[in-house]
């Protein structure tokens, strides 16, 4: 059966890569803890505010 999982931070100017690294590791810690052996999909979608500045990552795993 696939699942899903949704994970979500938000990014600060000049700090995006530390954030996104900081995103990666959430996910594979996840996925480690989990025994997860089957990734089905991948998804990142970015959020923004009023202007059109991204503010924010989502990124949505399915898994078996």
């Amino acid at each position: 059966m696939v699942k899903v999982k949704t994970f979500a931070t938000e990014l600060k100017i000049f700090h995006t890569v530390k954030e996104l690294n900081d995103l990666d590791q959430q996910v594979n810690e996840f996925i480690e803890k989990n025994n997860i052996g089957k990734i089905v999909s991948v998804s990142d979608t970015c959020t923004t505010d009023d202007k059109g500045a991204t503010i924010g990552i989502i990124r949505v795993i399915a898994y078996e």
